[in-house]
């Protein structure tokens, strides 16, 4: 167990992301990619991913475990901003902190030569991980961009609700089983260490992650950037389905969206909302919102979850994908349909 002690600033300085950082999605997806785990949610994403996988991308395996500790330099601070920016703060890591890191790995992970000239901070070495970090996430994550963003946009909109309604405390406690809030500390169960972290005024930024299994994981290094990752509550179904790939037949729900209200009702749910304002946004009855939420829901195009006393609606990737599509056309001055 690990127990991060807060400070009234930093209850102050609590944060809840407003996406998924790009550096530890590629860090987890390679977790998942390398382990079983997952079941059906990432299966046809494993499958397609290693497919594809190039030799040339084997040395960042060397880096990232299944299980145990992978380098914290993996996923810098500046990750927040895009991969771009953190793949110059990869490049910009001091040679002590890879140093430190890589020797915590070897403990799970023999050294390699390349491992070991990484240590050594030598550039070619640096700038190959920067570059195959780059190439996987274009492999791995980028095509599910879509989909990953539409499953944390709904987290971030199901916990702003709930901080709304109960305070941070309460937003904390729902967030996953293994987080417990004992005032002033947050419990992260399921790890074989105990340890204490005194965030000391710097507070905590909460990281909404797709590829984040089973439980929570954050930094190894107390003195680094508190930060939590934590999986999202609804991944919408399983990686991989897509728009041009359905995972249902063409006589499914989803022909039911054609129609003037039903494009109306999608369009209201893109910023997360619940029955009672759909229905305002829209212009008709509670019973009618109620009705096409219900079939844009069979048609996988919108997720529904009980929140307190409310029913929240937001989209599922399909959903996003669709609208994005018609907005796209719209704008271009082309007939979505």
């Amino acid at each position: 167990m690990i127990r991060l002690h807060f400070t009234e600033s930093d209850l102050v300085r609590f944060r809840l992301a407003s996406g998924p950082d790009p550096m530890w999605e590629t860090l987890l997806s390679l977790h998942l990619l390398q382990d079983r785990t997952g079941g059906l949610v990432f299966h046809q994403w494993r499958h397609a991913v290693r497919r594809r996988l190039s030799p040339t991308l084997r040395p960042l395996l060397e880096l990232t475990p299944p299980y145990g500790y992978s380098p914290d330099f993996l996923t810098p601070t500046a990750g927040a901003d895009g991969l771009d920016a953190g793949i110059e703060a990869l490049l910009a890591t001091p040679r002590h902190r890879l140093r430190a890191d890589l020797r915590h790995l070897a403990a799970y992970r023999p050294a390699s030569s390349w491992t070991k000239s990484l240590a050594d901070g030598e550039r070619e070495s640096l700038h190959l991980l920067a570059t195959t970090v780059r190439d996987y996430h274009r492999l791995a994550v980028a095509p599910y961009s879509s989909w990953i963003q539409a499953a944390t946009d709904a987290e971030r909109v199901a916990r702003t609700r709930v901080l709304a309604t109960v305070g941070i405390e309460g937003m904390i406690s729902s967030l996953h089983p293994d987080l417990r809030w004992r005032p002033p500390v947050l419990e992260v169960h399921g790890f074989r260490i105990t340890r204490d972290v005194y965030l000391d005024g710097r507070g905590l930024s909460l990281i909404p992650s797709f590829f984040c299994w089973e439980q929570p994981t954050l930094l190894r290094e107390p003195d680094r950037r508190p930060v939590l990752v934590y999986p999202v509550a609804d991944r919408l179904g399983p990686l991989g389905a897509t728009a041009a790939n359905p995972p249902f037949s063409p006589d499914a729900p989803l022909v039911a969206l054609l129609g003037p209200t039903r494009a109306a009702v999608l369009e209201a749910v893109d910023a997360g909302c619940t029955t009672t304002e759909l229905a305002r946004r829209v212009g008709v009855s509670l019973a009618t919102a109620s009705r096409h939420a219900s079939v844009l829901r069979d048609a996988r195009l919108i997720s529904t979850r009980r929140i307190g006393g409310s029913v929240l609606h937001s989209l599922r990737p399909l959903g996003a994908e669709i609208l994005g599509t018609a907005r796209t056309n719209a704008g271009a001055g082309q007939n979505p349909g």
